[in-house]
């Protein structure tokens, strides 16, 4: 199962391209590698301010731990998972990684990924997290990483881009349509109410079907929607980019930035509204700068009788399979997730706690006041179906994946909305039963 959608010369060829990226990533952080000390690397993908929180919470732990050393890699998510992917290959992979739940899957076999933490225990306080969050790490018995939060999409307006439009954020899907050509009337060609990336729209799709249908997305390994509702789903995206409701993928891509928070079309208020995870929400704040007007918006009730949309865990730490030091490995998580100095520093950049501990100590510290908190009960309230890892399979999610050939090829002009339809029905088709691609 590791790797099928990738054949060898392609992740050779990562593997090439991860030294040089892994280096540079060693030479921002600015670790030593002193010869009496332990060393470990860590890696995170994420914004800013969670590359800062996270190295002042890894600061904090050497500072307790004399006789170790960190070297931190981090780094947008833009490429990251395929640089994870041909580390795991070859066998280079840090000691402890941020992962997504399909690398459990995905990029692990008995000779490669990650360590059981059930061997670890003793330095890990298990008790701390509801049983079902840590089945949901569990892989055949063993729990290959421990969940850090929950997560699920919610939109984000700025209020400040619809106040120059004259017209307030959208509390329904028929305001956000009827914003496109006030958007395009009243501020101009490259302005509009909301920005979707390609995955932004698979995931819009399925909060889409769910309001109209009521389904899990994947139920016992298989898609509970046919080619004819994909097809459904993907005329929805492409009437919004017909009518300047979300910018075409072409100028996206255009603006050069591997995400939103460091789009000027973002950051000056060209793009009025994101659909984003919850826990994303606060580098989307620190984007706009002092004067954000960064507001969470409701979900839409006109778009169907159910509740669309999906949470899932949004990210574990793991310890490589490789490690020469897996107890430090476990130390370390252990205090990036339950040291209260570490907790505080990190607050909710990773999202709300599913650690009670650290829930405790957020709510403590008055640290769950902010826009993520506020996103995520915003999610939490509405959301009630679940996610499936085998939807951010790489062959799937991965760039130049499924997902990302759809969206590409609808907005650009190369695919009719049945032949994209047909494309994403059979490449989840193909992702769900293990076939190469």
């Amino acid at each position: 199962m590791l790797f099928r959608a990738e054949t060898e010369n392609v992740m050779r060829k990562r593997v090439r391209a991860l030294c040089i990226t892994a280096g540079f990533l060693l030479s921002l952080s600015g670790c030593g590698t002193a010869a009496d000390k332990t060393v470990i690397r860590f890696s995170w993908w994420g914004g800013d301010s969670r590359h800062h929180a996270t190295s002042e919470a890894v600061r904090a732990f050497t500072d307790a731990h004399t006789d170790v050393n960190v070297a931190c890699e981090y780094g947008a998510w833009s490429g990251w998972e395929e640089s994870a992917a041909a580390a795991l290959y070859a066998g280079t992979e840090p000691d402890v990684m941020q992962v997504n739940l399909n690398w459990l899957t995905d990029y692990n076999s008995d000779s490669t990924g990650f360590l059981d933490l059930n061997t670890l225990s003793d330095r890990l306080d298990l008790s701390q997290y509801d049983p079902a969050v840590l089945e949901d790490c569990t892989v055949d018995g063993k729990l290959l990483c421990l969940p850090v939060s929950e997560t699920g999409r919610v939109f984000l307006w700025n209020e400040a881009s619809f106040a120059a439009a004259g017209i307030p954020v959208p509390d329904s899907f028929a305001a956000l349509m009827a914003a496109g050509e006030t958007f395009r009337q009243k501020r101009g060609e490259d302005c509009y109410p909301l920005a979707l990336g390609w995955y932004d729209r698979m995931l819009f799709l399925v909060y889409v079907l769910q309001c109209r249908y009521g389904r899990e997305w994947v139920e016992d390994g298989k898609l509970q929607y046919s080619l004819e509702e994909l097809e459904e789903g993907l005329s929805v995206i492409a009437e919004m980019e017909q009518k300047h409701v979300i910018p075409p993928l072409r100028l996206i891509a255009g603006g050069g930035a591997d995400s939103f928070d460091k789009d000027e079309n973002w950051i000056t208020g060209k793009y009025g509204g994101i659909y984003e995870w919850d826990s994303s929400a606060g580098k989307f704040v620190d984007s706009l700068g002092a004067n954000a007007q960064l507001r969470v918006g409701q979900y839409f009730t006109d778009l169907g009788s159910y509740q669309g949309g999906f949470s899932k865990v949004a990210l574990g730490l793991a310890v490589s399979k490789h490690t020469e030091h897996p107890e430090t490995c476990a130390e370390l998580i252990s205090y990036l997730v339950s040291e209260d100095q570490a907790i505080k520093l990190l607050g909710t950049e990773r999202g709300i706690p599913l650690n009670k501990h650290a829930y405790q100590v957020c709510e403590d510290a008055g640290l769950l006041g902010d826009i993520s908190a506020e996103a995520y009960d915003t999610m939490n309230a509405w959301v009630h179906f679940s996610g499936d890892p085998s939807f951010e399979h790489a062959a799937l999610k991965g760039n130049g994946g499924v997902y990302e050939d759809v969206f590409t090829g609808l907005s650009y002009g190369e695919y009719s909305v049945s032949q994209g339809a047909e494309r994403l029905y059979a490449g989840i088709q193909s992702a769900l039963a293990g076939d190469e691609p």
